[in-house]
């Protein structure tokens, strides 16, 4: 249930309250509102957007020109058209209460509102402000609730809603994310987010999501700018000489609230202060300032004292809070706020119960001008009265950091029990606590092995968050500080706190890609003596192996691996051996020894399935291991299970780094298996959460993938999808060759080769690769990629390195022994057939590709084998077995939303192959086919039919290779052809057919 919060009300020593609310309803219409017109017309529109069109409305202007004000304009117009209005803010002093800004606009739902959107009853808890999200179990991290979020927010149907966050500059963390969230993935549902922010202030993080969302066509971007000098004079100080009201418009320079401001001081005699300037990004005006604080001199001392402690509330403020916090009696508190509305100093807010200062520049001048022992005790008070009332730990929270003056031990406790609960919903909020509580602790030799445990927790945290360097160097401190229990007692085990930090700073350190680093602190606590315990030491050696697997050095590291997974067997360490088979089992599986791989990863999914998750919560990894090497044993059923178990795992525990690996895994099965579409989406998720780990080479080999399946989703030449890969490749660029680096820069070559640049296709793919063997591929994968380096040599006319290639290709097949290499090898030999212009063994060749396909469940290469033998295979007269072909490869890729394959079976025959009508029929008119061509492609295509080299037609046309390769490549996809052989017979015959035309009338 919600926590006790007071209403605004009638009641003893609430009278003087509710009347001044009486009075200050409809507050907003009594001034009026000018020259918004436009700014408001601009919202209507985005109110009535199509679903396509931009879903958030971004709100950009200083301090006091008027946004909030247009955005409660905004609200009453909304609401004329059936919208419901929900109205959040964020607030200075409470930036670290996770979700803060959504929870008080979703905090406004109530039963009528619930009826018309019952989705949002799925909304987590913690949107909505309720206490038992701090009483039970976190069953999600972050990006889990976020999804949660936009999953309620997709089922809104009828009617429209629409969520306004004001002040965003000032937004927690986590809202922060969510917002980004919402602009990369638009809901496809009548929901509009319409947000205001000070630009200078915004966090870097906010103002690169919108601008990315403005780019992307998601986000309509409004710059609210000053009044102008008539609505000003003639609306606003009509009463005034035109000459007066002139002067106090030059010196607001059209800002409204210090134009009001000035307006008040020249009613009430007083001098106009100093002219604005132009304000520093966090505070306002100087000569807004001594206004605003010259409103606060006539309090009398309890009416100051209550706009205090408004100020500490923020949002939360209530008359009996605030009687809390001046300890005067609430008869005697009544009046004073009832005084302090009349001064137009205090509000009620939106839905009335709670009361808020006029304007946040106001709030933080009272904030930062009271005494500070006051303030702490205001804070201390407030902490005391939340607690009482049953607020949430994270409001209590944000009030007793402030009121620390020294050692606390209970507000210490208090601290870090709320950090551990953000822990995975809100990890900078967890992280920005524990550094609270470790400013308070004091450096006494008691109080030492608490600070490193505390010290370990927030570099876990701020490596969730994000934060790797800054994780990197605490993890470090945590390292070499001692541990005053080994100090007395030198002949135990170790320092296992350190160990740990070890441990952890060495896969932030993998992360970073920093695998020397990695290297050296592993060895050096493995050297280390009094060493670390058993099982701690196989944990050190299965991490020191897999950092040699990341730099493709792992035969070098063989032998030590399988002692450790000795090792932890003899010492009946379950954990131990699951995570030293899982590595060596996916090691064995990249190294291309099959047979090895298949008999570790049948032990470890043996030892897998034995644990219980609550076994597994501290090894997500194994799981990761485990699932790739199923993964490349064509085992999908196996990899997806367990890449299942694993993210929810990893979910629970907050291991992002694991959960995006998870994801990405299982995003890879679908592909395979044909489902392109939630293979995208899976994608989509793991790199929401790899931008946000901040590791460039997980991000860019996530990314890279994810292009890889943005490819088939899209039609060809699709501009998004050369957009996403090279996205990839920047960003591994200049960094090692490690093999997510290698496998970001490689997998660029299939969205290059499928944008029609087959040169630049093949010189990606020898610069990434090491040159024509590619040997910075590990086996298991130098097959698939040698398929796409046949296809680009063809394309460039470089026929002896394609057949290289194909032959290399066969090779690595043979050694690997898997359906899908061998597939990979037999489309290789299929190209260079049809390039020889032997129809039959191409046939032949891709068919046999489809059927090992078939083998292994690789539903996706089987109907990429189909299509490319369909056209050979009628080519070489096996009509009917051509169209049996043909048949099931498009309905496949229709099913599995393949978009790619689909538009080049559509491309091959409108009809079915073996119909009365296609262009490998020999009967249809090749015409239209052609005729999706430019005239430079048909020129050059008719010159490919004389048999002419692409060198041969560069120097007749006077172009470079390149250009004409180009062209090629460009007709095969417009004409459907997979071959210049192919091609050159579509041109013959279109000549054939307009020679024997009958002449026209």
């Amino acid at each position: 249930m919600r926590y006790r919060r007071s209403h605004v009300g009638v009641g003893s020593g609430k009278i003087a309250v509710a009347e001044a609310l009486g009075r200050l309803v409809g507050h907003t219409e009594r001034v009026p509102f000018v020259s918004r017109a436009g700014e408001l017309g601009t919202l209507e529109t985005a109110l009535r957007r199509r679903p396509d069109g931009p879903a958030v409305v971004d709100l950009v202007g200083e301090a006091g020109i008027g946004k909030s004000r247009l955005l409660a304009e905004f609200g009453v117009l909304a609401r004329r058209h059936g919208a419901t209005v929900l109205c959040g803010r964020a607030s200075e002093y409470e930036r670290h209460i996770p979700f803060q800004s959504f929870a008080d606009a979703f905090a406004a739902l109530d039963a009528v509102t619930l009826r018309t959107f019952p989705s949002l009853r799925d909304l987590p808890p913690v949107l909505r402000g309720r206490e038992e999200e701090a009483a039970r179990p976190q069953a999600d991290d972050r990006f889990g609730l976020y999804r949660r979020t936009a999953d309620a927010l997709r089922r809104i149907r009828g009617a429209r809603l629409v969520v306004v966050l004001d002040d965003l500059h000032w937004a927690d963390p986590a809202s922060l994310e969510l917002v980004d969230r919402l602009v990369r993935h638009p809901v496809p549902a009548p929901f509009l987010l319409v947000v205001a922010r000070r630009d200078r202030q915004a966090p870097t993080a906010l103002t690169t999501a919108l601008g990315r969302g403005v780019d992307a066509g998601t986000v309509t971007r409004m710059a609210v700018g000053g009044l102008g000098e008539r609505a000003c004079v003639e609306e606003l100080a009509g009463d005034l000489p035109p000459r007066s009201a002139a002067e106090l418009y030059a010196a607001s320079e059209g800002n409204p609230l210090y134009f009001l401001a000035l307006l008040h001081a020249h009613r009430a005699s007083r001098p106009l202060g100093a002219g604005p300037g132009r304000a520093p990004a966090a505070r306002a005006p100087a000569g807004l300032e001594a206004l605003l604080l010259d409103e606060l001199a006539p309090l009398e001392p309890l009416e100051r004292a209550c706009v205090e402690a408004a100020a500490v509330l923020g949002d939360h403020a209530t008359a009996e809070l605030v009687a809390a916090l001046t300890g005067s009696p609430l008869a005697d508190v009544g009046p004073a706020l009832g005084r302090a509305m009349r001064r137009d100093l205090i509000r009620p807010n939106q839905d009335g119960r709670r009361l808020v200062l006029r304007h946040p520049l106001i709030r933080a001048l009272v904030h930062e001008n009271t005494d500070p022992w006051r303030r702490q005790d205001h804070h201390r008070r407030a902490a005391v009265e939340l607690a009482r009332t049953g607020a949430p730990l994270v409001e209590r929270a944000h009030h007793l950091e402030r009121s620390l003056s020294g050692w606390d031990p209970e507000a210490a406790a208090l601290l870090t029990r709320a950090a551990e609960q953000t822990a995975l919903t809100a990890p900078a909020t967890s992280a920005h606590w524990l550094q609270a509580v470790l400013g308070i602790l004091p450096d006494a030799p008691e109080h030492q092995t608490r600070r490193r445990e505390l010290m370990l927790l927030r570099a876990t945290t701020l490596g969730t968050a994000g934060a790797l360097q800054e994780s990197r160097d605490l993890f470090h401190q945590v390292i070499h500080m001692p541990d005053p229990a080994t100090e007395d007692h030198p002949a135990g085990d170790g320092d296992a706190l350190r160990t740990t930090a070890v441990l952890q700073c060495a896969v932030v350190e993998r992360q970073l890609g920093r695998y020397a680093e990695a290297d050296a602190l592993l060895r050096r606590e493995l050297d280390r003596r009094p060493g670390p315990s058993p099982s701690q030491r196989i944990a050190l050696v299965v991490e020191w192996c897999c950092r040699a697997q990341f730099v493709a050095r792992f035969p070098e590291v063989r032998e030590e691996l399988a002692g450790a997974l000795a090792d932890a067997r003899a010492l009946g360490d379950g954990l131990g051996e699951l995570g030293a088979v899982t590595l060596a089992a996916m090691s064995e599986a990249y190294e291309g020894d099959t047979a090895a791989a298949r008999e570790l990863a049948r032990a470890a999914a043996g030892l897998a399935d034995a644990l219980t998750d609550r076994d597994l919560m501290g090894q997500c990894e194994p799981l990761v291991r485990l699932s790739w090497a199923e993964v490349l044993l064509d085992a999908y059923a196996d990899a997806e299970r367990h890449t299942v178990r694993g993210a929810d795992v990893a979910r629970r525990t907050g291991r992002l780094y694991m959960l995006s690996q998870l994801l990405l895994c299982r995003a890879y099965v679908h592909f395979l298996t044909c489902r392109v579409t939630s293979a995208l989406e899976l994608a989509d998720e793991a790199a929401t959460i790899a931008r946000a780990l901040g590791s460039g080479e997980f991000l860019g080999c996530t990314l890279a993938i994810r292009a890889l399946f943005l490819g088939q989703a899209r039609p060809p030449g699709d501009p998004e999808v050369l957009a996403a890969a090279e996205e990839a490749a920047a960003a591994v660029e200049g960094s090692s060759d490690s093999w997510w680096s290698t496998l970001a820069r490689s997998l660029l070559a299939f969205a290059v080769l499928g944008a029609g640049d087959a040169h630049r296709a093949r010189d990606v793919l020898l610069d990434a690769g090491g040159g024509r063997d590619l040997p910075r591929l590990q086996p298991s994968l130098a097959t698939e990629y040698l398929e796409v380096l046949t296809a680009a040599s063809l394309a460039v006319g470089e026929t002896a390195e394609a057949e290289h290639a194909a032959e290399r290709a066969a090779k690595e097949s043979a050694h690997v022994g898997l359906p899908t290499r061998r597939a990979a090898a037999l489309r290789a030999q299929g190209r260079v057939e049809a390039h020889h212009g032997n129809p039959a063994a191409a046939a032949r060749a891709f068919a046999e590709a489809a059927q090992e396909s078939a083998r292994c469940g690789a539903t996706l290469r089987e109907a990429q084998g189909l299509l490319l033998a369909a056209p050979f295979a009628r080519e070489a007269g096996e009509r009917d077995r051509a169209a049996d072909m043909w048949r099931r490869a498009r309905r496949l890729a229709a099913e599995g939303g393949a978009v790619q394959l689909l538009d080049l079976a559509d491309r091959q025959d409108r009809e079915p192959p073996g119909g009365s009508a296609g262009p490998w029929t020999g009967t249809a008119d090749p015409g239209p086919a052609l005729a999706r061509l430019t005239a430079r492609e048909r020129e050059i295509a008719e010159l490919v039919a004389e048999g002419l080299t692409n060198q041969a037609i560069a120097s007749r046309l006077f172009l470079s290779p390149r250009t004409v390769e180009s062209h090629v490549a460009r007709a095969y996809r417009k004409t459907g052809v997979p071959s210049r052989a192919a091609l050159a017979t579509l041109v013959a015959r279109h000549a054939d057919a307009r020679r024997a035309a009958p002449p026209p009338p």
